[in-house]
C-alpha cells in the first residue's frame, strides 16, 4: 500500500473515534471507517462553507487535499491482496455535475437514478451483492423520489489463516459465556511472538496477532482488555499500536506470570527447547447497520443535511444537502480464516500439544473467553480496514441463539464433549 502515513492515521483516528460510539451499547457490532473515510474526502472536495469546514474537520486533513487522498486510498485499497474496493456514483439524468468534481473521482461505477425508488433500489442492491461477492445484499441507503445523488463505497476481504485453527464445541467454563455450547478454536503454534501487550489508558490489553495466509496482506489483531475496561477503550488501544501509535510488548519479552489480560506464561520442562503459544477464542459471525446522522457532528455531517441550503457547490450548480448516510457492515470469524465486508452509501436531495521433558522452554496460554475486539489490519500500514466487538460467540453446531442473538440481514429502514488436547 503507497498512501501516506498520514492519511493511515487519519482513518485510525477516525475508527477510535467511531469506537466509542458503535461499541458503547453493550452488544456486537461491526463497522469500518475504511469505507466511510474516502466518501467523506470525496464530499469534502466538493463542499463549501460551514459543511465544508465540519468535513475536513471529521477527516483530520485539509478539504482541499481530500480528494487526491481519497483517490489515493481507495487505489491503494484496491490493490491489497484479498481485498476488494469499489466506488460507485449514481445521480438523476438532470442534474448537472461539476465537470471538475466528477473528474476527480476515483474509477468505479456511474449510474443514473430515475426517481423511481424501487427501481433505483434493485440497481444498487445488486451493485452492493455483486461488489461483496454476496456477503452484502442491499444498498445501505433510504431513497426518495427527489434523491438526487448517490455516493457509496464497497470493501470486502477474505482471508485464510496462515496457520488454521482446531474446532471444538465445549461448553463455557465461567464468565459471561459460562454454560454455553460454543465453537471453540485452539491452535498452538512454536512462537510466543503472535502475543503482544500495549498499555492503554483502562490498563494493559492483550492483543493476539492471527496471521493470514503468505498471499495476503492482512492480518486480524484480537484484543482482549480488564474485565472493567470498556469496548471503547479496548479498540483504541488495539488501533493505536496496530497504527505504531501505542508501543507493545511482545510475548518473548514478557515476564512469566500473568503479563496480560487472558495470558499465562511459565518456564516448564518440556520436550524441547522451543516455545510454546496455546491459543484459546470463539468462533463469531457479526452484521450491523449504523445511520451515519445519528452521530452527524462525528463525521463531518452536520450543517450539511441542512437542506435550506445548498452545501456542495463544486458537485453541482444545484443546491444539494444529505439526506442519508448508512453502513452495512458484516464480519466472520472462524477455523480457517475471516471474511468482512461493508457497504457504505451517502445520498443527497435537493439542498437541501506430551513426550518426556528434557529442556526448559517457555509456554505461553491465552484465552479469550469473554467479550473482546477484534481489528483486521493491512500489515504493512497498519491501516484498520474493519473493526468490532464480540459478545454472542457461534454456537456449536446443534445449538440455537436465542433472540437476542440472532443475526439478522440489514434493514434499509432502520453429554458434554470430550475437551480438546492439552497443550
Amino acid at each position: 500500500m503507497t498512501q501516506t502515513n498520514s492519511t493511515v492515521r487519519a482513518v485510525n483516528r477516525l475508527t477510535t473515534r467511531w469506537a466509542a460510539r458503535a461499541a458503547s451499547g453493550g452488544g456486537g457490532t461491526v463497522f469500518t471507517a475504511a469505507g466511510v473515510w474516502p466518501l467523506l474526502a470525496l464530499l469534502a472536495d466538493g463542499s463549501a462553507g460551514p459543511a465544508r469546514d465540519e468535513l475536513a474537520q471529521a477527516l483530520g486533513i485539509p478539504a482541499d487535499d481530500a480528494a487526491a487522498a481519497a483517490r489515493e486510498l481507495l487505489a491503494a485499497l484496491d490493490g491489497v491482496r484479498g481485498l476488494s474496493a469499489a466506488t460507485g456514483l449514481w445521480a438523476a439524468a438532470d442534474l448537472p455535475l461539476e465537470e471538475g468534481w466528477s473528474a476527480g473521482l476515483p474509477p468505479g461505477t456511474r449510474g443514473t437514478l430515475t426517481g423511481d425508488p424501487e427501481g433505483d433500489g434493485k440497481v444498487l442492491d445488486a451493485w452492493a451483492s455483486d461488489r461483496t461477492g454476496g456477503l452484502v445484499d442491499r444498498m445501505p441507503v433510504t431513497l426518495q423520489p427527489d434523491t438526487r445523488v448517490v455516493l457509496a463505497s464497497a470493501l470486502a476481504l477474505a482471508l485464510k489463516w496462515a496457520e488454521p485453527f482446531h474446532e471444538f464445541p465445549r461448553y463455557g467454563s465461567d464468565g459471561p459465556w459460562a454454560g454455553r455450547h460454543l465453537r471453540n478454536l485452539v491452535r498452538t503454534t512454536p512462537s510466543l511472538a503472535p502475543v503482544r501487550v500495549a498499555e492503554g489508558s483502562a490498563g494493559p490489553v492483550t492483543i493476539l496477532e492471527v496471521t493470514g495466509a503468505r498471499d495476503m496482506d492482512m492480518d486480524v489483531h484480537l484484543l482482549l482488555g480488564g474485565p472493567s475496561a470498556s469496548a471503547a477503550e479496548v479498540l483504541a488501544t488495539g488501533v493505536a499500536a496496530a497504527g505504531g501509535a501505542l508501543p507493545s510488548v511482545g510475548g518473548d519479552a514478557l515476564p512469566d506470570g500473568s503479563p496480560g489480560p487472558g495470558l499465562g506464561i511459565a518456564t516448564v520442562d518440556a520436550s524441547g527447547p522451543q516455545p510454546r503459544l496455546c491459543v484459546t477464542t470463539v468462533a463469531f459471525s457479526l452484521s450491523a447497520e449504523h445511520d451515519l446522522l445519528e452521530d452527524a457532528a462525528l463525521f463531518g455531517l452536520l450543517t450539511a443535511t441542512d437542506s435550506d441550503y445548498g452545501h456542495f457547490p463544486g458537485i453541482s450548480a444545484d443546491p444539494l444537502a444529505i439526506s442519508s448516510a448508512r453502513q452495512s457492515a458484516m464480519a466472520r470469524f472462524h477455523a480457517e480464516g475471516f471474511e468482512a465486508a461493508a457497504v457504505t452509501a451517502i445520498a443527497a436531495r435537493p439542498g437541501g500439544a506430551a513426550r518426556r521433558a528434557s529442556h526448559r522452554a517457555r509456554r505461553a496460554d491465552v484465552r479469550f473467553d469473554r467479550p473482546f475486539g477484534f481489528l483486521a489490519v493491512h500489515r504493512a500500514s497498519g491501516l484498520v480496514l474493519a473493526a468490532g466487538w464480540v459478545t454472542d460467540p457461534e454456537p456449536a453446531v446443534g445449538h440455537r441463539r436465542g433472540a437476542a442473538g440472532m443475526l439478522a440481514p440489514p434493514s434499509r429502514s432502520g453429554a458434554r464433549p470430550p475437551a480438546p488436547p492439552s497443550h
